[in-house]
């Protein structure tokens, strides 16, 4: 089936596809659409899932949680503050090893106030133990819906994917949706080894001594090394049954390229044309494009950025004190490669509070990463007002 959906409404339909069994939620702005057409969805019988209302984020995350530990498919979704609010929980899902499946609509921190769209909202949370997907279009949200809920399944570890306010979440698409029936033969229904069941009880969240502890953050660690396979094989076995595919990163014009933007989310559409524009013009300029970023692709990071020149790290994001967060996460992916086929990486900081990141600003990026000296900085703001 075909459909005109807003990214936020993509995310509704990728978890009716999943044949989610909770939802629980509260609304935000810019996500408030994904719960409403949830809401809908159950209401008109298309999908068959308990919807519970709840008086915060907070509270969203544990329904979700109560909800995994019982054993069903569950499906949220937020942004900004809402995230923030969840913090706590977040901790919860993943040491608890529960697969979560969480959209968020990436919007700026507070304050000052803001509805539109940069990264810090999601990336504060890179920590916490979650698998972290950033989506291009609305047909990825959809698409990367399914897959978060095939990878989590099977690595037992919750997932947040990532889209941009307005840019995606209100933006209209031709998006395909394939059928319930369709997707349960890419995704069999969720059957845990360990739930909550009266007939055969289990502690679940107790406390443990140190000699314990320990082994709970590697055993995650382990999971999340496995995550990368995994979640390469679920985007291979898409495609094959789909004809869909987006791998974990994406390399565009990259074979003979010295110079590379590295991207993510709908900023990799604006650079796609502009390193069309800047190739006619002469300039050796190509894209990667990052799509998963926890667990982190180094060796594939690795070998499509050794041997260039230089590296420019668009970051829609800030670490106050340390700069673009894309730009330590590459930097430091590069740091035990040769010295000689090591570039130089620059950040350039853009978009920040949904500021407009279009094809001028990155042609203007890709033409000074092309003469940048490290002594002349290597962080940059972009766009800044006098």
């Amino acid at each position: 089936m075909q459909k005109v959906l807003t990214g936020n409404e993509a995310a509704a339909w990728g978890a009716m596809c999943a044949q989610a069994q909770v939802i629980s939620a509260y609304p935000i702005t810019p996500q408030t659409t994904i719960i409403e057409e949830l809401a809908n969805l159950v209401a008109n019988g298309m999908l068959d899932a308990r919807f519970i209302k709840v008086e915060s984020e907070h509270s969203a995350m544990a329904g979700c949680i109560g909800a995994q530990a019982a054993g069903a498919r569950t499906f949220t979704a937020t942004s900004s503050q809402g995230l923030a609010l969840m913090h706590e929980l977040l901790h919860w899902a993943a040491l608890g090893r529960l697969p979560v499946v969480m959209a968020d609509v990436n919007r700026a921190m507070a304050p000052g106030w803001s509805i539109w769209t940069d990264q810090n909202d999601s990336l504060a949370q890179r920590d916490t133990g979650w698998l972290h997907y950033y989506c291009e279009s609305n047909q990825e949200v959809l698409d990367t819906v399914i897959q978060s809920y095939k990878v989590a399944e099977t690595v037992d570890l919750p997932v947040m994917l990532v889209l941009d306010a307005f840019f995606l979440s209100h933006t209209y698409e031709a998006v395909h949706i394939p059928s319930q029936d369709e997707t349960a033969k890419y995704l069999p229904p969720y059957k845990p080894s360990i739930y909550l069941d009266v007939k055969d009880p289990h502690a679940f969240g107790g406390i443990v001594q140190q000699d314990v502890y320990m082994e709970f953050r590697y055993k995650m660690q382990v999971a999340m090394n496995e995550a990368l396979e995994v979640a390469e094989k679920a985007d291979d076995d898409f495609r094959e049954m789909f004809g869909r595919g987006y791998g974990l990163i994406e390399p565009y014009r990259l074979d003979d390229a010295d110079y590379v933007l590295v991207t993510s989310g709908t900023v990799a559409s604006t650079a796609r044309v502009t390193v069309d524009d800047l190739r006619e013009k002469g300039h050796s300029v190509g894209m990667l494009k990052i799509r998963m970023l926890r667990p982190f692709p180094f060796e594939k990071v690795r070998q499509i950025l050794s041997g260039r020149k230089r590296v420019a790290v668009l970051d829609r994001n800030i670490c106050v004190g340390m700069g673009g967060i894309f730009t330590q996460e590459i930097r430091n992916a590069m740091y035990h490669i040769p010295e000689d086929k090591r570039p130089s990486i620059y950040g350039y900081i853009v978009g920040l509070g949904g500021r407009d990141v279009s094809p001028e600003v990155i042609a203007s990026i890709a033409e000074d990463v092309q003469k940048r000296a490290v002594a002349d900085g290597e962080q940059v703001w972009i766009g800044l007002k006098e």
